[in-house]
């Protein structure tokens, strides 16, 4: 069962008062992608609220978010609320919030970090907390081990998230938490629905992760393990395989997110998440599989179907340039189907060096014509 938004909170308390349609006074909301999780948020932090208004606004959203003729009910900033009666304000949305879990960020190998890395963690928890706040209200979010530098470097709202200076097992502990699934690539099992039902998760807090940072994640829940927390070591993977999933903070929590919430299935979350670079990663372990070796005149080349590019591209997100250029780094060919079901009907198997090969004769050489 996925998980209630605060958009759906603000929906069930505005339903309670028999408002079935909300406006705005301000131009702010127009683009908004999810109007009623924006106005939830911003009434959360006690911004603003729902008001009845004596007269219909122009805009309005249905709560399914569809735009409709006006209402009688509108979001308002804080500095006009004490105009109107107000209908939901942040009072509301705190008695009805659910028991969301703590997504954590691990600062203890901070200094491990070049300050290239370091912007990039900070940069990626600003986007952690932006990704937090389009579910929930971003105050979820906690950065253990944060020290002066890391609140000098972060340009999110520190306010709204919460900033630890000691170790991970001590705010777990503060908050009553006694067990957390911890993000690792190195885990042994896989990360499932089975894992929603945590206190917390630890989701990073190392970029970059070679050199001397290489296999640091494990020793964050050996640590926690070590003052009684319980840790489940859990993975990401697509199709079985960690290479391909996103690497980054923020969209690990992405797939998280979209797991939990959207109920979307691993694979479904990993591809909505994934980046072409980190595709490619998976293109160049997944296309030497396919590969059709053939021999002409002494000379090797290495044939694979171009209606791969459609399989790919299916859970991948590939470009067709992208497959391009994993071709010319394997030293590869690409040949349509057909084209290759004839160069086998004219070829014969033969074993060389361990390996199969298709030996084309001389006298049918000049049949075999190849493009990419």
């Amino acid at each position: 069962m996925a998980m209630k938004t605060l958009a759906d909170v603000f929906k069930e308390a505005l339903r309670e008062r028999g408002v079935e349609s909300v406006g705005a006074l301000s131009k702010r909301f127009r683009k908004s992608g999810n109007v009623l999780q924006d106005m939830a948020v911003e009434t959360f932090y006690g911004k603003g609220a729902v008001v009845r208004l004596p007269e219909r606004t122009f805009f309005a959203w249905d709560l399914n978010g569809r735009r409709v003729e006006g209402s009688h009910y509108a979001y308002v900033p804080s500095c006009m609320v004490e105009k109107f009666e107000t209908v939901v304000g942040r009072k509301d949305l705190l008695g009805g919030l659910p028991n969301w879990p703590r997504f954590i960020i691990d600062l203890y190998h901070w200094e491990k970090h070049s300050q290239t890395e370091k912007g990039k963690i900070c940069l990626q928890t600003v986007q952690c907390y932006g990704l937090l706040r389009d579910y929930f209200t971003g105050s979820e979010l906690a950065i253990t081990w944060a020290n002066s530098e890391f609140r000098r470097m972060y340009t999110g709202p520190l306010d709204r998230i919460t900033i630890y200076d000691g170790p991970t097992a001590e705010f777990l502990k503060e908050e009553g938490i006694s067990e957390v699934v911890l993000l690792d690539p190195w885990a042994d099992e896989v990360f499932s629905e089975n894992d929603f039902d945590v206190g917390a998760f630890i989701i990073g807090g190392i970029v970059d992760t070679g050199g001397n940072k290489k296999k640091t994640t494990p020793k964050i829940g050996e640590e926690l393990e070590r003052v009684g927390i319980k840790v489940r070591r859990r993975k990401i993977v697509l199709k079985g395989d960690v290479i391909g999933v996103p690497d980054r903070i923020n969209r690990i929590l992405g797939i998280i997110l979209k797991m939990m919430v959207e109920g979307k299935n691993m694979d479904e979350a990993v591809y909505e998440m994934q980046e072409p670079l980190h595709a490619r990663w998976r293109l160049r372990k997944e296309l030497p599989k396919h590969v059709i070796r053939y021999k002409i005149d002494g000379k090797t080349y290495r044939v694979v179907e171009k209606e791969l590019f459609d399989y790919y591209s299916s859970w991948l997100k590939i470009r067709w340039e992208d497959f391009v250029k994993i071709l010319h780094e394997l030293n590869l060919i690409a040949l349509e189907r057909k084209r290759i079901h004839h160069l086998n009907k004219i070829s014969s198997a033969r074993i060389i060096h361990e390996k199969v090969y298709r030996v084309i004769l001389l006298k049918k050489a000049a049949m075999f014509c190849y493009n990419c």
